[in-house]
């Protein structure tokens, strides 16, 4: 196309000067070709629809796991902190924080931001908690992402995890710790005035 315009509506160097265009050269199939509109558009869309069906089917076969994950973790975003829930003995064993001792096997507890006044020499301002999530390393690990308010992001960069928290919806994401440690998040939604004091701090601990 770029070509046939370049040759059809040139202006020859004997006419540039009163700018006149040789329209006796010019393709009336070029300007007025019903057949390219139909071309222009309907490449497209094939070539996008060729690309989806794939696409499609990888979404899937992400979302639907074959494998069974070691333990699952339940995650709620509220305003402006996190609630941990799971029934999981690997992850009651690593946790500290239990809230019953008849709750062997149970983790149920909310996290919040430490205040500057709590903190310890070495810790992280704005981004330490009084209650660490414990997950083990090695372990295939499903979380169950939700909220009881507003839109919340659970984010930890250093985990490859970011997946929202929307009411009455529970998203999913899968995660794997290679190296134990302690890894840092917050929330990247901006989901109030108090949205960046939703640290998260998650310790990966080997078994």
């Amino acid at each position: 196309m770029l070509i046939a315009i370049i040759v059809y509506f040139r202006v020859l160097p004997e006419t540039a000067y009163n700018s006149r265009v040789l329209t006796n050269v010019t393709s009336i199939s070029v300007k007025l070709s019903l057949l390219l509109e139909y071309v222009w558009t309907l490449v497209p869309i094939a070539i996008l629809i060729w690309i989806a069906i794939p696409s499609f089917n990888l979404l899937y076969q992400i979302n639907e796991p074959s494998v069974e994950p070691g333990i699952t973790l339940h995650v709620q975003g509220n305003q402006w902190y996190w609630h941990y829930f799971s029934g999981d003995k690997a992850l009651a064993f690593c946790n500290l924080t239990l809230t019953s001792p008849d709750m062997k096997y149970f983790v149920d507890f909310d996290s919040y931001m430490l205040q500057e006044d709590n903190l310890q020499f070495g810790s992280y301002r704005l981004l330490e908690v009084d209650k660490r999530i414990c997950l083990p390393a090695g372990e295939l690990i499903r979380i169950l992402v939700s909220s009881n308010d507003v839109i919340h992001s659970w984010a930890v960069p250093s985990l490859g995890i970011k997946i929202d928290a929307v009411p009455g919806r529970i998203n999913e994401v899968w995660a794997m710790i290679h190296r134990p440690g302690i890894y840092y998040g917050q929330c990247s939604e901006i989901c109030g005035i108090n949205h960046s004091f939703m640290p998260i701090v998650v310790v990966g601990v080997k078994y």
